[in-house]
């Protein structure tokens, strides 16, 4: 089974298992009306409608979709996202959302100049990145436990390799990092998922499972090897140029902000 299949049956069963489907819990007020005070159950789902906003953050397994999947398996990463309630039950957001993302990374150890040589090792590492934003509508169904929630977005993909030394101080102080190569696209995103509630209190926590689709078109980037060094000094770099689509599948954690 891949991992969208996974993913998105986890997200059916939890919008099926919402206690609103279930036994409906209630609360006793007065109703305040006539000589003697009347009381009515009022169902929990009309006591409160749930955060005016949400914040989080995600940790994230991108797959390479279509031809991309041909230059490297899988990308690990990052995401910051929010969204705000734009109608007064929450129903309509407006998101917006950044991401990191590395699908390559390289290790290798050199050495000094002469007379030091290799007595002192010094690491240069090599990272293939995406560094990814949008905004966009998001529409979300509250329940008393969970959110629902789907969403698309407009924004950018920004593909970089990137190199840095590691390993003295004065290599760290100086900042001895290059970006070999870079491209940067329009792009937009399309996604799903599910709040579950943790905790309630004035900013609740929830458990946040996404799915998202990344159309970035055509883009040039490297990948792993596609640096290729030469005893002069020199390099060579070994471009690609492909549609660099991607799924990537979150989970993290999200808080309430302005509960109503």
């Amino acid at each position: 089974m891949s991992n969208s299949t996974t993913l998105i049956s986890l997200i059916a069963a939890l919008v099926l298992w919402s206690p609103a489907a279930g036994e409906a819990q209630s609360l006793l007020v007065d109703s305040g009306t006539g000589p003697k005070s009347a009381f009515k159950l009022v169902p929990e789902a009309q006591q409160q409608s749930g955060p005016r906003a949400f914040v989080g953050i995600s940790f994230a397994v991108a797959d390479p979709l279509g031809e991309l999947g041909a230059f490297f398996d899988q990308g690990f990463g990052g995401q910051l996202q929010g969204s705000f309630g734009m109608a007064a039950e929450g129903l309509l957001r407006l998101r917006g959302d950044l991401g990191f993302l590395v699908y390559g990374h390289e290790n290798h150890t050199v050495c000094y100049p002469v007379p030091i040589g290799c007595r002192i090792g010094l690491e240069l590492t090599t990272d293939n990145t995406i560094f990814y934003g949008g905004i966009g509508p998001e529409v979300v169904l509250m329940t008393e436990r969970l959110a629902p929630y789907v969403y698309g977005t407009m924004g950018f993909s920004y593909f970089a390799t990137v190199s840095h030394l590691s390993g003295a101080d004065w290599a760290e102080d100086e900042g001895f990092s290059t970006t070999n190569y870079s491209d940067g696209v329009m792009a937009w995103k399309m996604g799903g998922g599910v709040r579950v509630r943790l905790s309630g209190g004035e900013h609740p926590i929830s458990l946040d499972l996404g799915l998202e689709r990344h159309q970035n078109g055509i883009t040039n980037f490297l990948t792993k090897g596609d640096i290729v060094d030469h005893p002069d000094g020199s390099i060579t770099l070994l471009t690609n140029q492909s549609e660099a689509n991607l799924m990537t599948f979150r989970f993290g954690f999200s808080m309430g902000l302005g509960t109503r």
